[in-house]
């Protein structure tokens, strides 16, 4: 189903606007003829003009746009008003180096393929055909000064395919690095660190055949034959509703956005209650990710990429079908994004929305009356995968009836290997076949959470839980209470995990209070989560900085997007979060932004080969006082009525002590 046209400020770029903004900037004075459109996007209106919209005042809607201007080494970044096709800015952004274009990986598989050196490393390990041969582009990182911004460069790794379908990464070429100039178009360096063994066990699995040929690992004996079908199907279509990108479901109501460097994001998102339709958070998304890998080897030292600033999440995004990615009763949201020259291409099905089953939402059985009544759960999920070379990613939102609302994110794909002589053991990874390894990791997210709790005046309290100490008020030691402590300021807003005190945080709105007299308020509700394991002076963490805490908060301002800084390509660090907090703005009943850092410690297992299953990592936010009660109290009885509340015996006649 297509995207209308867009409407209302906050929808993205059409593809005819991407392109009209392209053109634009293209026709200005002094432009460069060698410039290439890194990425195009709307430019987000304030939010003191949204609620000039609000009021009914036009909006000027307005495109921003990345551009490379190849010739001069230089990165642009312009504004264009789309209501006067004139440009309102263009400017210079010194020592900044964009993420990567389509174009690039193409030209460097391209370049480095014809040369001499490196086919000459390629015959002395015993691969004289290069027509299947794989190169892929990975950003340079910044170990020290020769990887400054000055240039923009590449350092792609080798895989060996053997034919056009073949699994490459089962065959890594190890110990061959390179270094390309992306503006220049050239291989500026080939280094061989020494000849390690290409392994040669194949690792496909496309199609059942394949997985059923003995010389692959694992092996099966084909498709399983006792799967049967399982239909999704709502006679009555789904119970949300679309109009345009806003989104009505139940008592949710949001905006469906979309970045090239962010993907899905959810602007105004808002639950009604009472009447009374109550905000909860003005924009949310995934601000950056990392994948820091903890091997040393020359073809692994420098992985540590920055998916979101250094490529793009949204640029990758897939298109989605119907039975495979997504089941049910699905709305899909089309996406444009700009090719290098600054066209515009739909991408068709990027963004999923459907509806499906949660389990059981609450219950209670009265063992005395032998009365039971329970209600199921339900969820609407708001979802978008993209491949990022080897990993592939799904981001999924979730919103409860009961007003949660969940970040899940979904890694899968295939692992980027690295091979050993045998006989020897990999220190920084796990064997996976024979002369295989794959190098220990870590990936990292951060959610950018603008929050506007009943109101844009918020102010973020970390809550602990504390045992008492033996005593009077505690004299058989089982007692403890909950001690809340609000973030005044940037400078100590960056707060860290603590199992051992159940450690949340809540984002609170002082001038509002719930039925019992408190503050209302949503809680960031951890889940699954790593520590980083880098050394404080290692490059790659002054880079993302970001992952020295799990939670930052800062004051609301606009130019503040991204955790890891605005242009993270071969940045030497120091951008983003850090310097963001280095400001020290106050936090008490002021309009703020939470960031909450999440991540998976991914020791490699045989089992994640040679397509890794899905691992779920992510977080909630839960009210936490918002409501006068339980929120989903209102929830229909189910199609089998007898869900609702029956009459069950009672073991034997005998009740049971609580729990």
């Amino acid at each position: 189903m297509n995207t209308p046209s867009a409407s209302h400020p906050l929808d993205p770029l059409t593809a005819d606007e991407i392109t009209a903004a392209s053109a634009v900037v293209r026709r200005s004075e002094g432009f460069p003829s060698t410039a290439r459109f890194v990425s195009v996007e709307r430019k987000e209106p304030t939010k003191a003009e949204l609620l000039a919209f609000e009021d009914g005042r036009p909006v000027d809607r307005r495109a921003f746009l990345v551009i490379r201007d190849v010739e001069g080494a230089r990165t642009l970044e312009a504004v264009v008003s789309l209501a006067s096709s004139s440009v309102v800015s263009l400017e210079h952004i010194p020592d900044a180096q964009p993420g990567l274009l389509f174009e690039d990986f193409v030209a460097v598989e391209e370049l480095v393929r014809s040369d001499p050196r490196w086919q000459k490393a390629m015959h002395e390990r015993g691969v004289t055909d290069f027509d299947h041969v794989m190169i892929e582009p990975w950003p340079c990182a910044y170990l020290g000064e020769e990887d400054a911004p000055r240039r923009r460069l590449n350092r792609p790794l080798t895989y060996v395919r053997y034919t056009e379908d073949e699994n490459a990464y089962a065959h890594p070429v190890d110990n061959l690095t390179v270094l390309v100039d992306l503006d220049a178009r050239e291989v500026l360096e080939v280094t061989d660190h020494g000849i390690v063994p290409i392994p040669e066990r194949p690792a496909e699995f496309w199609t059942p055949e394949e997985i059923a040929n003995p010389e692959n690992i694992p092996t099966f004996p084909g498709a399983r034959t006792d799967v049967k079908p399982l239909e999704i199907t709502q006679p009555e279509g789904p119970s949300f509703s679309v109009d345009g990108h806003e989104v009505s479901w139940q008592k949710w109501r949001f905006r469906v956005g979309f970045t090239p460097r962010e993907g899905l994001v959810l602007h105004q998102v808002a639950y009604e209650d009472q009447g009374r339709l109550r905000s909860i958070a003005h924009r949310i998304s995934i601000s950056e990710m990392v994948v820091p890998y903890a091997d040393t080897a020359p073809t692994q030292i420098r992985k540590a990429v920055f998916d979101g600033g250094e490529d793009g999440l949204g640029k990758n995004a897939n298109s989605l079908e119907l039975g495979c990615d997504c089941l049910g009763e699905i709305r899909y949201f089309d996406v444009a994004l700009a090719d290098s020259s600054g066209t515009g291409e739909v991408v068709t099905n990027a963004i999923c929305l459907h509806e499906e089953d949660a389990g059981v939402m609450w219950k209670h059985t009265d063992l005395r009356t032998g009365r039971s009544i329970v209600r199921r759960s339900r969820r609407l999920v708001i979802s978008q995968f993209m491949t990022l070379a080897n990993y592939d990613y799904g981001f999924y939102w979730y919103l409860y009836q009961d007003g949660t609302i969940e970040c899940e994110v979904k890694l899968t794909g295939i692992m980027s290997m690295g091979a050993f002589v045998e006989g020897e053991t990999p220190r920084h990874g796990a064997r996976i076949a024979p002369g295989l390894y794959a190098p220990h990791h870590q990936h990292f997210f951060n959610a950018r959470l603008d929050m506007a709790v009943d109101g844009p005046r918020n102010t973020v309290v970390e809550v602990d839980s504390r045992a008492l100490p033996l005593g009077p008020e505690n004299p058989y030691g089982n007692a403890w209470e909950t001690v809340s402590t609000p973030l005044v300021s940037e400078a100590n807003s960056g707060r860290d995990l603590d199992f051992a005190a159940a450690r949340a945080w809540k984002i609170v709105n002082p001038e509002r209070v719930n039925v019992a007299g408190d503050a209302v308020s949503y809680k960031v509700m951890p889940g699954e989560n790593a520590q980083h394991l880098l050394h404080p002076d290692a490059p790659v963490l002054s880079r993302a900085g970001f992952l020295k805490h799990q939670l930052w908060v800062t004051q609301y301002d606009e130019k503040e997007r991204f955790a890891a800084g605005d242009y993270p390509y071969q940045s030497p660090g120091g951008e983003g979060l850090p310097s963001y907090v280095a400001q020290d703005r106050p936090l008490e009943q002021e309009d703020v932004v939470v960031w909450y850092t999440f991540g998976v410690h991914h020791i490699t297992r045989t089992e994640d080969w040679p397509v890794m299953p899905v691992h779920r990592t992510g977080f909630s936010l839960k009210p936490s006082g918002f409501f006068d009660g339980n929120p989903a109290l209102d929830l229909p009885e189910s199609v089998a009525a007898s869900c609702a509340h029956h009459d069950h015996a009672v073991d034997g006649g005998h009740t049971h002590a609580g729990h």
